[in-house]
């Protein structure tokens, strides 16, 4: 079956301890569209207890089971509800894949002393102040776990950097250690050095916090048995870490753990490339591009060459290690990375991660189920969001389950008119897709000999009548302005 992943939250996902239940009873549901792995959410208590989306993690160990920041479930609920969903999902055949939040902790339990330097937040190499000291909230002692599943203790010296210190305006200070006064090395100079995200920055070059996070994954596969993990702000970690980190998974779990990482930066493929490159392939990673120019083509409309959406991409440039997507989290609207893909352009932009051979596409929750949901624009306001279903989206998944197999044919010379045609194999039929950002078309496309006298329909069913192939094998397929059409072997 081809491999499809679905985001299975979104930033303002219910609250109220539902989402690892939801995660149990969708599980059938989503075995049927074709989804073979569900990505969830950041699993561990954050500082703010059950409100907390999960990146702000302050215990990685209290996965809803300890008392702790106000509760004892996360927002998504308790441990208990957390392994049953996973366990739910496993017995349809779908993969986990688990959020792994290792760059920064928040919500330390007591303040200590140390030393710091001011940096320039627009320049983190430049240093602004003299070495001062602070106090900071950096000893995580976890009160309400005590020692159960590990007795460490984070100190001052796990971390390279704070963004707040007792008594003083918040600033990015960067700690004084004995494991280096300079952040560690990443493979760009955006912001200078953009190792500090923010909370509590985590110091990848102590061997003893390698060793807690070593020791933290295997105990997290060993009570959950995940398959894969997506791993969060790689931007911002030192790519030596994640390579170690992934290679002793795998060798302690003895299973090929898959891992997808973010490393958004959106019309820099380059970047993506020479991470990938520095990491030894070790894992695949979003097409932040490629969901950079489905915005950009949804914005602009007809205007757009839609010949040039594979332009600079993963996708196109490295398949074999691109996660697709549409949207996700951070890019939907009032996010500070927002870029959303307007709703008339979505169909479109599934079409061509689903039912193409390169990439591993990932859906995003809201654009299965819908979304609604109210947050603070830009300037403060109230803004409210509806996030509408996509239109079509179980046919297009039903379609990449069930038809988009087999060789590829591009039928890629018109600006505002793409198609192309799947030739199937040995159990499927295949599929020819069309697809316009302008008005309405017909395709010829050639879907072979085999089909002379035969009809094919389109599965979304935005036409009624059928197309008859030709005795050459060649059929013309139409397609609706501003939409795509899927069509199959009646």
């Amino acid at each position: 079956m081809n491999p499809t992943m679905i985001q299975f939250f979104h930033w303002y996902s219910e609250g109220d301890s539902t989402l690892w239940k939801e995660a149990e009873k969708q599980a059938k549901y989503l075995a049927k569209l074709g989804i073979t792995s569900v990505w969830l959410p950041p699993a561990y208590k954050g500082t703010n207890g059950g409100y907390s989306i999960g990146y702000d993690a302050y215990d990685l160990y209290d996965l809803g089971e300890f008392d702790q920041k106000g509760t004892i479930p996360t927002k998504y609920g308790t441990k208990n509800d957390y392994t049953k969903a996973i366990k739910a999902l496993k017995k349809q055949n779908i993969q986990v894949i688990v959020d792994i939040v290792l760059g920064h902790k928040a919500g330390g339990d007591e303040l200590e002393k140390f030393k710091v330097v001011k940096v320039d937040e627009e320049n983190r190499e430049k240093v602004i102040s003299d070495v001062i000291e602070i106090e900071s909230y950096t000893k995580f002692t976890f009160p309400g776990r005590g020692k159960k599943y590990s007795d460490f203790e984070w100190n001052f010296t796990c971390f390279s950097g704070v963004d707040y210190a007792e008594g003083m305006d918040s600033h990015i200070f960067k700690i004084q250690s004995e494991y280096g006064n300079d952040w560690e090395e990443m493979i760009d100079d955006e912001k200078g050095n953009y190792d500090y995200l923010m909370y509590n920055d985590i110091e990848h070059r102590n061997p003893f916090v390698r060793e807690e996070l070593n020791t933290w994954a295997k105990w997290y596969f060993d009570q959950t048995d995940f398959d894969g993990v997506r791993l969060d702000a790689l931007k911002h970690i030192s790519f030596d870490f994640y390579k170690e980190w992934l290679t002793l998974l795998r060798s302690n779990s003895g299973k090929d753990i898959f891992a997808v990482g973010e490393y958004w930066a959106p019309g820099y493929l380059h970047l993506l490339q020479k991470y990938i490159e520095v990491t030894e392939g070790c894992m695949s990673l979003f097409d932040s591009s490629l969901q950079n120019n489905f915005h950009t083509a949804s914005r602009e409309g007809g205007s757009y060459d839609l010949r040039r959406i594979f332009d600079e991409t993963l996708t196109q440039a490295d398949p074999m290690h691109s996660v697709s997507l549409v949207a996700n989290h951070d890019t939907q609207p009032l996010q500070d990375l927002e870029a959303p893909v307007e709703p008339w352009f979505k169909p479109i932009a599934y079409a061509l991660i689903l039912l193409r051979k390169d990439g591993y596409p990932c859906i995003f929750y809201p654009d299965l189920y819908g979304a609604h949901y109210v947050d603070k624009d830009r300037e403060g306001n109230d803004q409210e969001i509806f996030m509408p279903k996509v239109d079509g989206i179980e046919e297009l998944l039903k379609a990449r389950k069930d038809y988009a197999y087999g060789d590829q044919h591009d039928y890629f010379e018109d600006a505002n008119c793409l198609g192309w045609v799947r030739t199937g194999d040995d159990d499927h039929t295949g599929c020819a897709v069309v697809l316009s950002n302008k008005d309405s078309y017909n395709k010829p496309m050639e879907v072979g000999i085999l089909y002379a006298g035969k009809k094919f329909k389109d599965i979304l069913k935005r036409f009624k009548d059928k197309v008859i192939i030709d005795e050459n094998g060649w059929g013309n397929f139409p397609v609706p302005a501003g939409n795509v059409s899927v069509w199959i072997p009646e």
